[in-house]
């Protein structure tokens, strides 16, 4: 079935007493940051709003699908967008960077149903010209700067949906603690240290320790835009770090 963003198909009727557009994704947002992607459902969205039937939503939303893309531009809608580029272009993505990492974590689901639809939401839509805005400015074509944003929301989107998994291994198998992990891979660790296999590997299980996850992902923002800027070089005026 051709793809048909919300925003395309007819407006939703008027509100009947306390139903409309609004509190249905409001309900949506708050089941998913409760139950995760895997728990949003038409009927938990409708049980959250009291005495509707899943199908009352369907007149408001059109399909499961049409009622994620609006939960996806909702929340986009938290991140902080500045009207234009600023003198540091790395900063400009630094900071979108990091204010949509932040609703990422907030509600949990959204690293997990990104990927499944098309950014059309006008709040999406209006985040990707500032990235693309903010490239432009550096000499990028915006095909290039298409690819670069999209890069970019890998690596902030992907490091959102692994740590979340991680974060729910870590929780279900009671390994939240550096203790309780290495207790776990103790005899994997004194096997090999024994015969002397993977000795960079067993000395690290040793002492296992590294960066924290932000520290992971400003890591991995950095070679990023370095990567970005190495593209770009010369074809702008050269901004601050």
């Amino acid at each position: 079935m051709p793809y048909t963003p919300i925003w395309n198909l007819p407006s939703p009727p008027p509100r009947q007493r306390l139903l409309g557009r609004e509190e249905i994704v409001g309900a949506a947002i708050a089941v998913a940051d409760e139950a995760g992607a895997q728990g949003l459902t038409m009927k938990a969205v409708a049980a959250r709003l009291g005495s509707y039937s899943p199908m009352a939503l369907y007149r408001y939303v059109h399909s499961k699908d049409g009622l994620v893309d609006l939960m996806l531009d909702a929340v986009t809608a938290e991140v902080p967008i500045p009207s234009g580029p600023g003198p540091d272009w790395r900063a400009d993505l630094r900071v979108l960077a990091a204010g949509t990492r932040e609703m990422a974590k907030r509600h949990g689901w959204f690293a997990d149903l990104v990927h499944t639809r098309p950014p059309a939401g006008p709040h999406q839509m209006r985040r990707t010209e500032f990235m693309l805005a903010v490239l432009a400015g550096q000499g990028a074509s915006v095909t290039e700067a298409l690819t670069y944003a999209a890069l970019l929301d890998r690596h902030v989107f992907g490091s959102a949906q692994q740590e979340q998994v991680e974060t729910r291994f870590e929780r279900e198998h009671g390994l939240q603690s550096p203790a309780a992990l290495m207790a776990a891979l103790e005899p994997i660790h004194g096997l090999a240290a024994a015969d002397g296999r993977l000795p960079l590997l067993t000395s690290w299980l040793a002492r296992p320790g590294g960066p924290t996850p932000d520290e992971r992902f400003d890591l991995g923002l950095r070679f990023l835009l370095d990567g970005i800027a190495g593209e770009l070089v010369g074809r702008a005026q050269p901004s601050s770090r």
